[in-house]
Order: structure tokens, then C-alpha cells, then sequence
């Protein structure tokens, strides 16, 4: 028997390996020292530059792939549980759910990817494909509510990171998540009012 598969089962093995600590170099000197240089991650993960190219292709690729490592570990997946309620309120308050879990799963690397966003291109691109997803789901449920113009944006800012790490400050996670779904009940039962202009 040949043993090609298992040599072929135990290169996927080292690449996985090579691939989960060169992510998790990209994380810790992204929280310990604020920046996602390739040279600094490569070093710190005992790869070299090109090993970290090859991995993720580009330095966009890589932080990418740091961004879907945070969605999994923040239960991002369960999004789909949410667009699937037949009631809209209820896809409302999951979705307010699921963005709150995301947000409180690694608070300080998406901190620090979100303070890093305004002075590094690479990460701005990232996080603002990523804020993209969000407008467009609040978009959808505002649509499935009925609830305006207005609302959509107003989901949109209420499930930010921002919002939610300012609220949750003070108080455990989920009672952060049930002050900004009490918000966004509030803004649905308020008609709009006439324009001044």
C-alpha cells in the first residue's frame, strides 16, 4: 500500500499548523502592539515572509482571514438562524443577539483592528467590507419590518462595535444587548414625524 495518503494527511496537518500560528502571531501583535506588519508576524510565527504570502496571498488576504476567525469564534454563523425567523421582530432581536455575541467574543483584537482601520489601508478595506455585510442585513430586516427609511441606519449604528462596547462598559453583555433591542423596539413604535424643511 502506498503511504501517499497519509504523507498528503500529514502535510495538510503542518499547513493547518502554519497557518493557525501565523493567524495567531497577526492577532497578538495586533493587541500587544497595535500593527499587522508581515516581517514582525512572520518572525514571531518562526515563518518566513514568503510562507506568509503563500498561506494568505496578500497582507488584505491575511487579515481577511483573522476576520473569519473572529466570526467563527463570535458565533457569527448563527446570522443565517436570524434571517431565518418567520417573524421579523424576532430576526430583529437574533440579529441584535448574534452581533452582540460577535462583538463580545474578542473585544480588544476588534478594538484594536478598528482603531488600526483609520491609519492603515489594508485594515480600513477589510473592516469597511465587513461594516458593508452589516448595513446591507440591516437593510434587509428594515425592509422586512416596514420600519422606514430611517431605521435601517438606525440598526446599523445600534449593532456597531462602538455602540456596543460603550454600552457594555458598565453592565454584563447581555444586558448591552437587551438595552439596544429596547432602542430599536422604541424607534419601531415611533411614527415619523413631518418634515420641517
Amino acid at each position: 500500500m502506498s503511504p501517499r495518503p497519509y504523507n498528503m494527511g500529514r502535510r495538510r496537518e503542518l499547513v493547518d499548523e502554519t497557518r493557525a500560528r501565523i493567524l495567531a502571531a497577526t492577532r497578538d501583535l495586533l493587541v500587544t502592539k497595535g500593527m499587522v506588519a508581515i516581517d514582525a508576524i512572520a518572525r514571531q510565527a518562526d515563518v518566513s515572509r514568503a510562507t506568509v504570502y503563500y498561506q494568505f496571498g496578500t497582507k488584505i488576504g491575511l487579515l481577511e482571514a483573522l476576520c473569519d476567525e473572529l466570526a467563527e469564534g463570535g458565533g457569527m454563523q448563527r446570522i443565517a438562524e436570524a434571517f431565518g425567523q418567520p417573524d421579523a421582530r424576532r430576526s430583529l432581536h437574533m440579529f441584535v443577539e448574534v452581533m452582540a455575541d460577535f462583538w463580545a467574543f474578542d473585544r480588544e483584537c476588534t478594538r484594536r483592528l478598528r482603531g488600526l482601520a483609520a491609519l492603515d489601508p489594508d485594515v480600513g478595506e477589510v473592516v469597511a467590507g465587513r461594516a458593508a455585510r452589516r448595513r446591507a442585513a440591516a437593510t434587509a430586516i428594515a425592509t422586512r419590518l416596514d420600519a422606514g427609511p430611517l431605521f435601517a441606519p438606525t440598526l446599523y449604528t445600534l449593532t456597531s462595535f462602538e455602540v456596543f462596547d460603550s454600552m457594555a462598559a458598565d453592565r454584563p453583555i447581555p444586558e448591552a444587548a437587551t438595552a439596544i433591542r429596547a432602542l430599536l423596539d422604541a424607534a419601531l413604535a415611533i411614527p415619523p414625524s413631518p418634515s420641517t424643511c
